[in-house]
């Protein structure tokens, strides 16, 4: 049973940082790109980042490019999101994703964990 579990979202004030986490278990980890979705409230869920399987290549949303870094551990299978500059429209739960093989941009994820909550106050 394949598990995707996020952790180190939070309530943080704008221009702070936070740290996000998400253990994968039940797959082979290094044999999927991983990515970060977040969906806030009253909107739709949206791409925040991504990485290859090796984590040579990684891929951001405009909107988070240059504040947000994606990187991963393939010996602890776990995935971070480092958010930096943080500002009050980043306010959304954030999503952890598996997709098997290469990142494709627009692909759709195999698996989806269940969401951490990131709330920045202004």
């Amino acid at each position: 049973q394949v598990q995707l579990v996020e952790s180190g979202g939070g309530l943080v004030q704008a221009g702070g940082s936070l740290r996000l986490s998400c253990a994968a278990s039940g797959l082979t980890f290094w044999n999927y790109a991983m990515g970060w979705f977040r969906q806030a409230p009253g909107k739709e869920r949206e791409f925040v980042a991504a990485i290859s399987l090796s984590g040579g290549g990684s891929y951001y949303a405009d909107s988070v490019k240059g504040r947000f870094t994606i990187s991963r551990d393939n010996a602890k299978s776990t995935v971070y999101l480092q958010m930096n500059s943080l500002k009050p429209e980043d306010t959304a739960v954030y999503y952890c994703a598996a997709r098997r093989g290469r990142y494709v941009s627009g692909a759709a994820m195999d698996y989806w964990g269940k969401g951490t909550l990131v709330t920045v106050s202004s």
